[in-house]
This record gives C-alpha cells, structure tokens and sequence, in this order.
C-alpha cells in the first residue's frame, strides 16, 4: 500500500506508557498492523531518565525486529554522547544483522548535557566526542581491523564482527538544528530528521541551511534524506486536542506550552493541510507520531490522511 501513497510514511511505536505498565499486546498489535498497512518504517525514541515507563531504543528495537519481517526500523534519536561507541557500534551492527539489514540509526549530540555524566559522557567538547562516535563506529563497521586516532580513542588494528548487512553501514541520520549541528550532518551524515520539538517554520528554515551546507561540500541535496518528527492528533475537537498534547508534552518533554506550538492537530483537513506545510518545506518522509490512541490514529492516518499528502 504504501507505494500508492504520495511520499513514506513512516510512524512511531508506542512507547512511553503513562498508565505505568509496558503494553506489549499494544505495541505487538500496532506493529503488524503498520507492516500490513504499508508504512515505511517503526521509529522508536530515547529517554533512558524520566517517570514515565519508556524501553531502552536498542532493545526495544530488538523487539520489534523480532515481531516484524519487512518494515524498516529506525532510532530518533540515540543519543551518542551517552554511549561507548565501540558497544554501541556492536549493538547495531547486531541489530542489524538480526532484523536482515532494515535498520536506519538515527543519532544525535543531545540537549540535556548535565545529564550525560550519569552515563559516563564528557563534561564538555561535546561536539567532538559525537563526531569521533560516529567515526568509532563507521571504522568498525567498515575496516576489518579498525584504525582511529583521536582526542577520545584511540582503535589499532581493532576487528569486529558480525559486520552490519548494510553495505557500507546502516544509514546515518543525524538529529540537531544548531548550525554547527546541521554542518556535521552535511559532513558525517546519510540522512537528517527534523526534531519533533520545532515548528514547521523552524524545520522550513532547517532544511534550507542545511541543503546549503550540503552544497557547499559538493553533496546533492535531492540525493539527501531529509524527514520530519511531526506530533500530531486527529480531533473535530481541536480544543479537547490541544488540552491532551499539553498533557503529553508536560509528561515527556516537561513543557506542556511546547505542545501545541510544535504539533499538526485538529480535523483530518487540518492534519492533512498541517503535513502537507511539512512536505512543501522539503520534508521527503514523515515519522508521523501519534501521543495518543495509537491503534486509531495508526488506521485514520493510512486511510484518511496519507492519500491526501501531497507528492
């Protein structure tokens, strides 16, 4: 189905459980339901602190290769500061082994930066202990015995294996809109996803910059994969709507302002109209991200919506 559909769509799996229990028979259900539907891929995201139950990405990734067949499966965003490179270079060369190479990483620098020495993350040149991750990990994927030197690793002649199935690597999408940020996508990156907690004006302004940058390093920018986290609710009752994405976002994100200004809700005219903005900014694929009443949201999208998009 979803090659009649006018652009991926790809859609984010039920994840973080307010009522205080991991719902396995949700997340089973809405799963096959999305590879029979036709989407293009399960997106999982990361918030290893927080109250609300939430899985670990690259387990819960696992999982969800383990119930699936075809579907792609992708991250946004494990973030890479928080990481050994080397484990996690295992971990998804792993990943993507068992899931028969349907894995797409996305990776990204982080913006709780205090919190990131609970995890043995640096302090501070954080910008360069993400790119030299990235490094890490692209060596041992690629290089039968990995070689890398810099400020924090040094690989001599390291092996790993099993190597991804993906040649030369999983695909790379980086998250991030700071400048410097969209620079290192245009420089490390195969793909960039637009942060869920931006407006459509801030993604439009986003992919502009940053198909500049690729420009600049001589890389197509129609050849680049450029997506879009978009929040969203399908409700006649846009004020009902609006209360519960301030709820989510309050619960998620600690900001309930945040929520209305960044999501695409209302009827499913205003839903397609609120994608259709995201499209025309230069978005080549949604990761459509339903808060609530997934299984619901998961049907009205492929039947309602997604016909509608524009190409």
């Amino acid at each position: 189905m979803s090659q009649q559909w006018p652009l991926p769509c790809a859609i984010a799996v039920p994840q973080a459980f307010a009522e205080g229990e991991v719902d396995l028979d949700l997340v089973r259900s809405f799963a096959h339901r999305a590879e029979e539907l036709g989407y293009h891929s399960l997106w999982v995201a990361e918030q290893i602190l927080g109250t609300t139950p939430t899985p670990e990405p690259v387990s819960f990734l696992s999982y969800l290769a383990g119930i699936t067949n075809t579907i792609k499966l992708g991250s946004a965003v494990i973030i890479a500061t928080t990481r050994n490179p080397v484990l996690l270079a295992k971990q998804l060369s792993t990943l993507d082994v068992l899931s028969e190479g349907r894995l797409i990483v996305g990776t990204a620098l982080g913006g709780r930066p205090p919190l990131y020495p609970l995890f043995g993350g640096p302090a501070d040149r954080r910008a360069r202990h993400f790119a030299e991750s990235v490094q890490v990990m692209k060596a041992l994927w690629t290089e039968a015995e990995a070689k890398f030197d810099g400020q924090f690793w040094q690989l001599d002649g390291v092996p790993m294996s099993p190597k991804p199935v993906q040649k030369p690597h999983p695909p790379l999408w980086f998250g991030g809109r700071h400048p410097s940020g969209l620079r290192r996508t245009a420089r490390l990156a195969d793909g960039w996803m637009g942060a869920g907690s931006t407006t459509t004006e801030q993604f439009k302004e986003h992919v502009i910059a940053l198909r500049n940058e690729l420009e600049e390093r001589g890389r197509d920018p129609d050849a680049f994969p450029i997506s879009k986290r978009v929040y969203l609710a399908i409700d006649d009752e846009r004020d009902r709507a609006e209360g519960r994405i301030a709820e989510w976002f309050g619960a998620w994100y600690g900001r309930a302002e945040m929520g209305p200004a960044v999501s695409v809700f209302g009827s499913v005219a205003q839903v397609v109209d609120g994608l259709n903005e995201i499209v025309e900014g230069g978005a080549g694929m949604l990761m459509l991200n339903p808060m609530f009443d997934h299984s619901e949201h998961l049907e009205r999208l492929a039947s309602e919506v997604i016909p509608k998009l524009s190409a």
